[in-house]
């Protein structure tokens, strides 16, 4: 029972943050007729003013992020081509990770290369627990049961290490890449800067709720362990 308490607890935990962002994000998407231009269009105005000018901007269906292998930021369909707060902010958050890379910002590189390292882990831990089965019948031994629970196991260990790696690379992207740009270069009133530091915290803590969900997975594997 305390287990299950501690793992609903930390469920918990997981669900809200992702509510609390999702909830901020659709409170300040409505259109504004007095902003100039698109997220997309914000985002090419600030690489190409930062000489950025080999950095593509791009639509993507699979969620905004910034790609440092090919140089694209790239925005959900929403914050491409909305004009609202939300994709102006968020296309400032994405561009501020362009930054890191054009200044080789340590915390990027090293989120890159553990990145690197996590889709390789995955892929030999995927190929580990496929074969765990035919090990363990070849052995005649659990070996294979063993083999597929230590493999899912480092997979959701250096999942959780690779979320909680990348929270200070989104926070540095948010508060001393994109807010300073915001601020600064006046591109959005002051009365919606309080709204912009909510939208870039937001930014930054999808990465909480990832991390917690992957913590949720890796106590399910002990439990599965001690049984």
């Amino acid at each position: 029972m305390t287990i299950v308490f501690g793992l609903l607890c930390i469920l918990a935990l997981a669900v809200l943050p992702t509510l609390w962002v999702q909830a901020i994000l659709a409170r300040h998407r409505q259109d504004r007729p007095d902003f100039p231009g698109t997220g997309g269009e914000f985002a090419r105005h600030i690489l190409d003013a930062m000489g950025l000018t080999a950095v593509k901007v791009e639509e993507t269906a699979i969620g905004d992020h910034y790609d440092p292998d090919l140089k694209a930021v790239r925005l959900k369909p929403q914050h491409f081509h909305g004009r609202s707060l939300t994709a102006v902010v968020v296309a400032a958050h994405e561009v501020g990770h362009a930054m890191q890379d054009a200044t080789h910002s340590p915390l990027l590189r090293n989120r890159s290369r553990l990145a690197k390292v996590a889709i390789i882990v995955e892929r030999v831990g995927s190929i580990a627990m496929l074969a765990a089965p035919l090990a363990g019948a070849g052995f005649r031994h659990p070996v294979g049961i063993l083999l597929e629970l230590v493999a899912g196991f480092a997979i959701l260990s250096l999942g959780v290490v690779l979320h909680l790696t990348t929270l200070p690379v989104e926070f540095d992207a948010s508060f001393n890449r994109a807010l300073p740009v915001l601020r600064h270069g006046r591109y959005i009133p002051d009365d919606d800067l309080p709204a912009a530091r909510s939208i870039l915290r937001a930014a930054a803590f999808t990465y909480v709720a990832a991390a917690l969900m992957s913590l949720i997975n890796i106590l399910r594997w002990l439990r599965i362990l001690r049984l």
